[in-house]
């Protein structure tokens, strides 16, 4: 397998490849193929951006036929057929059935612009330049955003100070810590040293913090502080959005409205470049212009978007995510942890971490190795990246999920043998 063009002309910057080091020439559904013919199965989904898989033929037929019909391509913010459909179907289909008011707004092409965006917009409004956010999170690696994440190589790589953030400990790290009466404190103890913020930022389920799922009770605290308090709550479901974690939106099992909501990812629905901003309307306090960028609303994603929606709710994506995590879930608690009493898993939907710190380091990333051997993409998360994350795409059959299931079985047990 050649790959001597890449590391020769490449930035040191890159790093799947470095987990995977094969060429890879074909994908479809939930296998990637290499250039000698090698199939692998998919767990790691473009980082949460192939919900639907890859190449999904209905939205490939819809983006193919756009393009062929001489559709728009690029046309900054101006109105066209293919955004008016878009924004047509995201309100008639996802956010009225679900009792939503919000307004939308498109940022550049990438989830980080989609948060700077929304941090952007809550310190305008609210007038205020601080913001709670999350230990353990991951909001994006522009300077903004990575303020807001927490991983200590990430946050190395800015080069300046990252400010005007006050880092709240997550639900899990101090059991029995009251996540909101902490919070509250701090806005109220004139000597707690931290400046009232404009807006709280979570994740409903820390992925790249090593799959954290918040539970409901917590999620709604944290509502109330923030409406009790005069914040704005952000939800970033950038990852788990998109019925990932068997609801389209990852806040609806805990009955919540955020302010703002910021999604990418799979909105684009077939790994094409798109995000969003989600809004309440009285928020939308925008001059116009006043935030921009060249590719915000990249005209065949939308197209792609549309189609991805439809099949969505055509293929029940949302029932099928829950039903693959109740057989993961099983197959966790049957086969795997079994194995060993010092692993863990948790999840929902379809994403699921196994947690393999308790043997050390580098014990996980052995894993994704023996996997990635053996024909299965996985990728790790959390601290000292100690957990290997399963993020198979919504629709995958019980065949191949139980395929990549056996897989990881044996690298696990190869490992921790």
């Amino acid at each position: 397998m050649d790959t001597s063009v890449f590391e020769r002309y490449e930035s040191e910057v890159r790093s799947y490849c470095r987990s995977f080091p094969t060429v890879f020439s074909k994908a479809k559904g939930s296998i990637l193929t290499d250039s000698d013919g090698k199939r692998y199965i998919d767990f790691f989904c473009g980082a949460g951006a192939l919900n639907y898989g890859h190449n999904n033929e209905t939205i490939k037929r819809r983006v193919i036929e756009y393009l062929e019909s001489d559709g728009v391509t690029h046309a900054l913010d101006m109105y066209t057929e293919a955004k008016r459909d878009f924004i047509d179907c995201f309100e008639q289909r996802v956010l009225i059935p679900r009792g939503l008011d919000y307004k939308l707004q498109f940022a550049g092409p990438t989830g980080t612009n989609a948060v700077e965006a929304a941090l952007k917009l809550a310190r305008k409004v609210k007038k205020r330049s601080n913001v709670f956010a999350l230990m353990g999170c991951f909001h994006g690696m522009t300077l903004g955003a990575l303020s807001l994440t927490t991983d200590a190589v990430s946050r190395a790589g800015a080069g300046v100070s990252l400010h005007d953030v006050t880092h709240i400990p997550a639900p899990y790290m101090f059991p029995g810590l009251d996540v909101p009466a902490y919070m509250q404190r701090l806005v109220d103890d004139d000597h707690s040293g931290v400046d009232k913020p404009a807006a709280l930022i979570l994740e409903t389920v820390q992925a790249e913090g090593g799959v954290y799922v918040f539970d409901n009770d917590f999620l709604r605290g944290a509502e109330k502080f923030c409406r009790d308090n005069d914040i704005l709550l952000i939800v970033d479901d950038i990852q788990v959005g998109c019925a990932r974690t068997g609801t389209y939106f990852s806040f609806e099992r805990a009955g919540i409205v955020p302010d703002i909501t910021v999604m990418s990812k799979s909105i684009g629905g077939y790994g094409m470049p798109f995000s969003l901003v989600l809004l309440k309307p009285e928020l939308d306090l925008w001059l116009p212009g006043e935030h921009n960028g060249t590719f915000r609303g990249y005209q065949p994603s939308m197209v792609a978007a549309k189609a991805g929606i439809e099949v969505m709710l055509n293929d029940r994506a949302e029932e099928r995510a829950r039903r693959a995590g109740e057989r993961i879930g099983a197959f966790m608690e049957n086969e795997l942890l079994p194995m060993d009493p010092r692993l863990a898993a948790r999840g929902i939907g379809c994403i699921w971490g196994v947690d393999m710190a308790a043997f050390g380091p580098g014990k996980a990333k052995a894993v994704s190795r023996k996997c990635f051997e053996n024909g299965l993409i996985i990728e790790l998360a959390g601290r000292d990246n100690s957990v290997v994350k399963l993020m198979p795409q919504l629709l995958i059959s019980d065949a191949e999920l139980d395929e990549g299931l056996s897989i990881l079985k044996a690298a696990v047990a190869a490992v921790i043998a």
